[in-house]
């Protein structure tokens, strides 16, 4: 997924897994896609990639002001190239990677296999039609490409995280905890992908495991809140409760209003038989649910409270995700 730092382009996003309404215990997602278009290097360095000069001459233009991130001129000056020769796969990628930018997706996922058909041993335009594949849910179609990539540049990466990525959301966990693996392996400062790591080796049961790799993630990021719940999440689940304090405790001093967090200290407070400290955590996260207007989680910690007061305690609160 590299270019070079100057005209990288970082698209990321996390979605979480949202609170359960059956005060259940799960664990909050972290899986975030990298979108890091990547660029001919190769043939960017050549200094003719077409007989006629006018051509040459534009695609030059276009590859200039793309890397200064002027898009609506880059992409005019590769259209201008590419009328003067259609058959430049650099500059079918490099219009791909204009479009991708602008969420144009079927126009992108068309020059890319244009660019393909053009040059099938370029290695980046797979890499990039992978990402339109996978942004369309596409995802076995997207494997496929990232695994053509990996096979023109196995060195790459992003390439192994994203095919981890769309290996996991297809339920197919031991082959993308190995594409994770992998990534981590090429480059140990990933925290998206020991954090992806984690979330598979502990959908694949391995929980020993995914407990070590949250820890890893939190030596490169101490200030990753969804790291500490998850967990806090896991040790409670092992009933290591003393050591879920600590790790929630931790997330709620780097943001105090950490609902989530707030509540699932007060879980294992309570399994701790700290009831009253667990009160006053599940106040402080009824109060911040309220202010969020979360009517559902809300009401459940309310009634919760309400069964605690009564000394009600056949049923024992279950950590959150």
């Amino acid at each position: 997924m590299f270019e070079q730092i100057s005209s990288r382009q970082w698209l990321q996003g996390l979605s979480l897994v949202g609170f359960s309404s059956k005060l259940g215990q799960k664990l909050l997602l972290a899986s975030s896609l990298f979108v890091l278009l990547t660029l001919p290097t190769k043939l960017v360095a050549q200094n003719v990639v077409s007989q006629d000069l006018e051509t040459a001459s534009l695609y030059q233009q276009g590859v200039i002001r793309y890397q200064n991130n002027d898009l609506p001129a880059a992409e005019a000056a590769f259209r201008q190239a590419l009328q003067r020769d259609p058959n430049i796969a650099a500059a079918r990628n490099f219009l791909g990677n204009i479009l991708l930018r602008q969420n144009r997706l079927e126009l992108a996922g068309q020059e890319y296999s244009e660019a393909i058909r053009l040059n099938p041993n370029f290695g980046e335009a797979y890499y990039n039609l992978g990402l339109v594949l996978h942004k369309q849910g596409q995802q076995q179609a997207a494997v496929s490409a990232y695994r053509q990539a990996l096979t023109f540049n196995p060195t790459m990466a992003a390439t192994h995280y994203n095919l981890g990525l769309a290996l996991y959301e297809q339920g197919q966990y031991q082959e993308a905890i190995a594409a994770y693996q992998q990534a981590i392996n090429l480059d140990n400062s990933n925290t998206d992908a020991y954090l992806n790591l984690a979330l598979v080796l502990q959908k694949d049961n391995q929980i020993d495991q995914a407990i070590d790799t949250y820890r890893q993630v939190l030596k490169l990021n101490p200030e990753l809140g969804v790291a500490y719940n998850n967990l806090g999440s896991l040790l409670s689940m092992q009933g290591k409760n003393a050591e879920a304090i600590t790790v929630y405790q931790q997330a709620i001093r780097l943001n105090p209003k950490n609902a989530l967090a707030l509540y699932n200290l007060g879980v294992a407070l309570y399994n701790q038989g700290d009831i009253n400290n667990a009160k006053k955590s599940f106040s402080r996260a009824l109060n911040e649910y309220t202010r969020q207007g979360d009517t559902e989680k809300t009401e459940n910690i309310t009634q919760m409270l309400q069964q605690l007061g009564q000394n009600v305690t056949s049923k024992t609160p279950e950590v959150k995700q």
